[in-house]
């Protein structure tokens, strides 16, 4: 391939991540976590890269995120940097170094199929430049400030912004970690990744109103805000007090983020809205705007990578696609579908992992039909791996537990059992993207679990498992151009048993989602899950007994 069309974007702090973008189509993306399985692992992207992918000497286009934290990545990693720059030198090449949230809106408008769109990032903070600067080649030393919210305006191959906020104005994403960490004692980073999504879970069973004046504005310097008073009531309190606690601070984040939209969604009226930053992974929230906006936006787009690791993928679509650098023709994901971006294991890997465990396992080869059959039965929890690994936190099929949505029983036993995590905790449907508009009150693409939306009222007893106690799911809808043999799996349990929908959640047990068949053997072995299906191959794996 010419040097020309392949680009590299490397993201070296936490979520660390490198993205590999050939002729504008991003063909691989990995992120430090599945490998070092410790979540949103802070490393070297660059020695990470050189770990795990070898075509990197040949590339004459490396893109890079503005980073002053503790020097900046040069005087973090010097031995990477310098055998970069030798890299690049002797490619006649260039490296770009990008603001964080120009990055993340060019990641949300880029891998959209959109021609225009509104565009917003909001997350607990991160480098941009304060004037009006594109990119510099050096990790710059000033004129840098930390923002957290920006909103801009794409059109064809441009991204104007409109709005940008700093961390001393607005940081809603930096008041959800405070409240992680001093309220609810949950993790916000390495080594158990950001459990805001515990917090999400509960809101949906309290009433914020009881604590909403009490709250204050979401959005100031999370300094600003004295938690204290909300950790007493929790240490003093029931799960009731929690769950209201994070409804306030739920209800809170939606008036806030409406409030600072509405300017811009009145001069716009934006067709398409895209999001990115770590805030745009509050599904409960994307799914009210699509209430907000009811007869405006048609169409609201989150990324598969929205958060920090998605900033590798953007720098290649900056330097692939602007004006200002390749000025390429647009290249959106819905045409490559390259949501699966992780990389794909051959059977004899398989069989090796096997043999080393032949003693615990064994394993027959069986059809799909076998295993839709065997998921109908005896409340069996079943793990699928196949195909590339999903790029982001969700998993979408190709490393995804699956159950049965029908059983009363399924939620309580994958909480307890295999995911050993709160009983409330809910677990996503995967539905036919055909059938949404007959389960759900408003019919969506969620491809990527982004959006929570409630089911119809005479649908929900149908399926306990994935209705959440509001009657809401987190859903994945999933087409044939999405994921073929996941579509044509959830087909055959519609046949069978007249429900498009089932339950999924990420391979995993509150470490990061598997990687590679010995990450899929393990967890399998420590957990309670029945069977473990190599779907590429048909090898159905069990425990001896």
């Amino acid at each position: 391939m010419n040097k020309e069309y392949k680009i590299i974007g490397l993201h070296s702090g936490h979520d660390c991540s490198y993205c590999v973008l050939e002729d504008g189509i991003p063909v691989i993306h990995n992120e430090l976590e599945r490998f070092t399985r410790k979540k949103e692992h802070l490393g070297d992207a660059f020695e990470f890269l050189t770990q795990t992918y070898d075509g990197f000497k040949d590339v004459k286009y490396y893109g890079q995120v503005v980073d002053r934290w503790k020097g900046g990545y040069s005087h973090r990693y010097p031995k990477s940097n310098e055998t970069l720059n030798n890299i690049i030198k002797d490619n006649n090449g260039e490296t770009y170094f990008f603001g964080h949230h120009y990055i993340h809106s060019a990641n949300a408008f880029y891998s959209s199929n959109f021609d225009e769109a509104l565009i917003v990032t909001l997350d607990a903070g991160g480098w941009d430049f304060s004037d009006d600067t594109l990119f510099t080649n050096e990790n710059p030393k000033e004129n840098v400030m930390v923002t957290t919210f920006t909103v801009s305006h794409g059109v064809g191959n441009s991204i104007e912004r409109l709005q940008i906020m700093d961390i001393n104005d607005f940081s809603i994403g930096g008041t959800w970690n405070k409240f992680l960490e001093d309220v609810f004692n949950l993790s916000t980073g390495y080594p158990y990744g950001n459990q805001a999504g515990t917090v999400m879970a509960m809101a949906c069973m309290g009433d914020g109103s009881k604590y909403l004046d009490y709250l204050g504005d979401i959005a100031h310097l999370p300094k600003r805000i004295d938690t204290s008073r909300f950790r007493d009531i929790v240490n003093k309190g029931d799960e009731t007090d929690k769950f209201e606690i994070s409804s306030a601070v739920q209800v809170s984040t939606e008036q806030k983020v409406r409030e600072y939209l509405q300017p811009y969604i009145d001069e716009y009226k934006p067709k398409n809205l895209c999001l990115a930053g770590g805030v745009a992974l509050n599904s409960v929230m994307i799914g009210k705007m699509y209430e907000w906006y009811d007869g405006i936006v048609d169409n609201i787009y989150i990324p598969p990578v929205p958060y920090d690791a998605g900033l590798a993928i953007g720098s290649c679509q900056i330097i692939w696609h602007h004006e200002e650098f390749m000025n390429q023709p647009r290249v959106t994901w819905k045409d490559s579908s390259p949501t699966y971006l992780g990389y794909t294991y051959h059977e004899d890997s398989i069989f090796e992992e096997l043999e080393k465990s032949k003693d615990k396992v064994s394993f027959e080869k069986v059809d799909d039909y076998k295993v839709v059959d065997l998921l109908c039965k005896n409340d069996n929890v079943i793990s699928v791996y196949g195909g590339g690994s999903e790029s982001g936190r969700r998993a979408l099929g190709n490393r995804s537990i699956l159950a049965d949505p029908r059983s009363p029983e399924m939620k309580d036993i994958i909480n307890e059992k295999v995911k050993h995590r709160q009983w409330f905790r809910p677990f996503a449907p995967s539905v036919l993207r055909d059938d949404v508009e007959e389960w759900f009150e408003i019919d969506v693409d969620s491809p990527y679990m982004t959006t929570v939306i409630k089911f119809k009222e005479d649908k929900r007893d149908k399926v306990p498992a994935v209705v959440h106690f509001d009657g809401s799911a987190r859903l994945q809808t999933v087409t044939e151009n999405d994921n073929e043999w996941y579509y044509n799996f959830i087909k055959k349990f519609k046949e069978k048993t007249g429900v498009p929908i089932v339950l999924n959640t990420s391979f995993n047990d509150r470490e990061p989602i598997v990687e590679t068949p010995a990450h899929a053997i393990d967890c399998f072995l420590r957990t309670n899950i029945d069977y473990l299906y190599f779907r590429d191959y048909g090898i159905l794996v069990s425990k001896n007994v």
